[in-house]
Order: C-alpha cells, then structure tokens, then sequence
C-alpha cells in the first residue's frame, strides 16, 4: 500500500511539472507542458478505447508519463 500512495504523492508533484493552465494557450485549458495537446484529448482518446502506446505513437511528443499525469489531473480536479 506504500508504494501506491508514493506513487500517487509523485505523480501529483508531476502534475505541476508537466501540466500548464495559462490563458495565453489554448484559451487556458490545462495542456501538457511544451505542447499543445490538452489533457481532455488525451482523456478522449483514452475513453475511445485507444491503448497508450498508439496514443504515444500520434503524438510522439508525449511520454508515457504524460498520459499518466493526465489522468491523475483529471481524478483530482474533476475535469472529466
């Protein structure tokens, strides 16, 4: 049980990291960091069935660690 909430403790600290909110894109939705991408696009395509690794082959700017942090920033600010 440690190791998930160690888990969950880095990927919150990874949010502030890898997700941004700023007026100035995309009409302030949150989007990772350095991109374009916003996280609702990575949540669609996941809801649509499509596994990570296809994901990450379309947009090859994304880490996996991305599309994680997607979903814990969605968890924990009910954007969804």
């Amino acid at each position: 049980m440690f190791f998930y909430y160690h888990y969950i403790y880095v990927m919150l600290m990874d949010i502030e990291e890898r997700i941004v909110v700023d007026p100035e894109i995309l009409g302030g939705k949150p989007v990772i960091k350095g991109t374009r991408i916003p996280v609702h696009q990575i949540l669609d395509l996941l809801a649509g069935g499509l596994p990570v690794n296809k994901i990450l082959e379309e947009y090859p700017e994304l880490r996996r660690d991305d599309v994680q942090v997607a979903l814990v920033y969605a968890s924990r600010m009910r954007i969804v």
